[in-house]
């Protein structure tokens, strides 16, 4: 199992990302929420991974952090759930997002991920209802700082423009267009739907 990667941030184009680790070009698929935190292609990064093996292929996947990875595993556990969706998920709400979710039971809230569907949700919240207090123990304690809560407006932007039709990498294209000054959840999605009028 590789653990983790360690190199430079050689491409990046939502859900995947290349990794130059000592001149072996690792590809990986990676979180929304993953990339809302990446460098500038050239700089160096530690990833956190874990690695998915099929009959036809071997993916790597890539997180930010521990939360989001350990979150990954724990969805993957639940029936009906695969990577794509797990994936969906994480790209759609953050760790603690995903926590309260569960505690409120809202299958509603799931349901807006792509992919995602009634039974799907209701699944996931039975199955994560007893693992996620030890999911979110850290992440909750955590004080709110100006980068988190800006990430946590980029998550809830990203999921309107998701419920509004617009494709993942597109929605990545356009809140990047919006700029790291805006940390509303109501600006991003006005100036980024301004950005796709445009």
């Amino acid at each position: 199992m590789i653990g983790w990667l360690r190199g430079r941030l050689a491409a990046k184009t939502p859900p995947s990302l290349v990794v130059d680790v000592n001149g072996v070009g690792y590809e990986c698929e990676a979180p929304m929420s993953t990339f809302y935190v990446l460098p500038d292609t050239g700089a160096e990064i530690t990833l956190r991974t874990h690695l998915v093996v099929r009959e036809d292929a071997h993916i790597l996947y890539a997180f930010a952090t521990d939360d989001e990875r350990r979150l990954f595993r724990n969805l993957l556990k639940v029936s009906g759930v695969g990577p794509k969706i797990a994936l969906g998920i994480l790209s759609g709400m953050s760790v603690a997002d995903f926590g309260r979710c569960i505690e409120a039971e809202d299958a509603a809230l799931l349901v807006r991920i792509p992919g995602v569907g009634r039974k799907t949700a209701e699944r996931v919240l039975i199955d994560m209802r007893d693992r996620v207090k030890e999911l979110i123990a850290d992440t909750a304690t955590l004080p709110a700082t100006r980068s988190s809560r800006a990430g946590a407006a980029q998550q809830e932007a990203f999921s309107a423009l998701v419920a509004l039709g617009y494709r993942p990498a597109e929605i990545a294209r356009l809140l990047k267009s919006v700029g790291e000054d805006v940390t509303s959840t109501e600006d991003l999605i006005r100036r980024a739907l301004q950005a796709a009028a445009s």
